[in-house]
């Protein structure tokens, strides 16, 4: 028999036991509404950091979108950091209401993670893009094609937590890391990917079909 999940993000127990226990003190000694507050918080820290199961698509060229969001941005650019080579870069943004739990687009191996520092500005903007502190995760598939899935802290998110490790091999749509309270991924496609996204959609982690890659 297959034990139950709770669909809560591990990452999320401290803040939600936190948030409970303040409400809890608070309304014992009498504070109401600061207990109300409280429980409120509570229960928006337990939607935020939600982690539902998701069904991927089980086609073999199939990439799915890493991220809960928006489209925001679609363009070719030759990508200097991570996969150095021209590529197709999709900007998806996750506000403070999206699922935060990223996954795999693609089966492949991680061959590289690469942790930057950086500053904090809004994440759907370019400056936020180039400066903000990132976690960038490089991954071949069984064909040799590279991509990367980059996760960008925004201007309320503040820590990016990573699951994956050089040498892991990933399924597709299987969970590789969360960012908490808003912010943004950059995935960086092969030009051989046959899109059938635009900017501007939005969509969901793991389900959503970003294009094929033959």
């Amino acid at each position: 028999m297959k034990t139950p999940r709770i669909p809560i993000a591990l990452d999320g127990y401290p803040f939600i036991l936190l948030a409970a226990l303040i409400s809890l003190v608070t309304a014992l000694l009498g504070y109401d509404i600061i207990a109300l507050i409280a429980l409120f918080l509570t229960t928006f820290i337990l939607y935020f950091f939600r982690d539902p199961d998701r069904i991927s698509p089980d086609e073999d060229d199939v990439l799915v979108s890493p991220a809960d969001g928006k489209i925001i941005q679609i363009e070719k650019v030759f990508d200097e950091r991570f996969v150095k080579e021209h590529v197709f870069k999709i900007s998806i943004f996750m506000n403070v209401f999206n699922v935060h739990v990223n996954r795999a687009p693609f089966s492949g191996k991680v061959s590289q993670v690469r942790y930057s520092p950086g500053r904090f500005y809004s994440a759907n903007t370019d400056r936020g893009a180039l400066e903000n502190e990132y976690c960038a995760i490089t991954m071949n598939t069984a064909s040799d094609r590279r991509l990367a899935i980059v996760q960008v802290a925004g201007l309320v998110a503040r820590r990016i937590v990573c699951w994956a490790e050089k040498g892991d091999y990933f399924s597709r749509g299987e969970r590789i890391g969360m960012i908490r309270f808003g912010s943004r991924v950059d995935l960086y496609l092969p030009l051989q990917v046959q899109l059938e996204v635009k900017a501007g959609q939005k969509v969901k982690a793991g389900e959503t079909v970003l294009g094929y890659l033959p």
